[in-house]
């Protein structure tokens, strides 16, 4: 090897930056470390070197001095769910911009991301953030005391130490219900996904409220048990076996339900919105597709990512408290699925 060659292959060092520059060792690090104290321009001035230089900071090393990986564990059970990809995507790209490895550990079908979890465990995350399902409170006591943060993403745990962004989904509820209503649609029927999920027992709850402070009976409801299309199908064909005459409007817990709803409605020529209406939760992209334009409550997804990065950012700072839950409202997405006022 020539010594041109040898110096090609030799890492750069954060001594050679701050020699360069005439600054210390400590700026160097400050400049690359998120949310340090350090003015722009010498920040932007090591950073210049350092690209010139070829000069990357050890993440392992760093980690050794801090005591912090700035590692986020990523946990989530269903990305068969279109809603979770968008999620993963925008999240992932916001940690990163912020300085944070990611890590993926997925577990398709399962209830509690307990087993997801452990195995992310031996990596030593900052934090652990739970997609598409939650965590127990025993999984979430045991990741505390081992000093990581837990966070939960369109989920929440009661009377636990894990912090939440979620969707106000109760005022989503509420706001289909009022929706509907105001559209003289007064038959309803809630089709429920997952029983154990908070999302789906939160928008329930709206609904029901809504609906008895606009004077009408409780809705009747239909366990489709899972938020899936094939169980959306179920649950209309069942609607229609078992209530047709019952009901003028359906509102699913979420849109992947309402979609399998539809399909159902089609199949049996039934016809929407003049004969029954349906509407659905999360605004996917699918649901603006021309064969659905379903009308849904759209989370505010970017809002919710947004929010999710900076309680991340905090707790490096050890800036939020354990059990804080932020709650952000969405809003009803009008399409052709819903019959208009008359």
């Amino acid at each position: 090897m020539s010594d041109g060659e040898r110096d090609v292959a030799r890492s750069v060092v954060a001594r050679e930056v701050a020699d360069a520059l005439g600054v210390s060792i400590s700026t160097v690090s400050r400049a690359f470390t998120p949310d340090s104290v350090i003015a722009d321009t010498t920040r932007e001035r090591v950073l210049r070197k350092a690209g010139e230089l070829g000069y990357q900071p050890n993440p392992h090393a760093r980690s050794l001095k801090t005591n912090r990986s700035r590692i986020v564990a990523i946990v989530v059970s269903d990305l068969a769910n279109p809603f979770y990809p968008e999620v993963l995507t925008g999240l992932s790209e916001a940690l990163e911009y912020n300085g944070f490895s990611v890590m993926l550990f997925c577990r398709h079908g399962a209830n509690t991301l307990d087993d997801a979890f452990r195995g992310a465990f031996r990596y030593q995350p900052d934090v652990v953030v739970a997609l598409a399902a939650t965590m127990s409170s025993a999984a979430i006591d045991a990741a505390i005391a081992a000093g990581i943060s837990v966070v939960l993403f369109n989920r929440y745990v009661p009377r636990s130490a894990s912090i939440a962004v979620t969707c106000d989904n109760e005022a989503g509820g509420e706001a289909v219900a009022h929706y509907l209503i105001d559209r003289r649609l007064t038959r309803l029927v809630y089709v429920a996904g997952d029983p154990d999920a908070t999302t789906n027992r939160d928008r329930e709850v709206g609904f029901i409220r809504a609906c008895r402070r606009r004077g009408l009976r409780p809705p009747r409801s239909v366990a489709a048990q899972r938020f899936t299309h094939d169980a959306g199908l179920a649950a209309g064909r069942l609607l229609l076996d078992r209530h047709r005459s019952e009901i003028d409007a359906v509102f699913c817990a979420n849109d992947v339900l309402a979609l399998g709803v539809l399909d159902a409605l089609r199949e049996r020529e039934v016809g929407v919105p003049d004969e029954l209406s349906v509407i659905g939760f999360d605004d996917i992209a699918m649901a603006a597709w021309a064969p659905y334009q379903l009308s849904t409550y759209r989370q505010p997804v970017e809002e919710m990512i947004a929010a999710t990065a900076d309680v991340i950012n905090e707790l490096s700072r050890a800036g939020v408290a354990a059990g804080t839950r932020v709650s952000i409202p969405g809003r009803i997405v009008d399409r052709s699925t819903v019959r208009q006022p008359t």
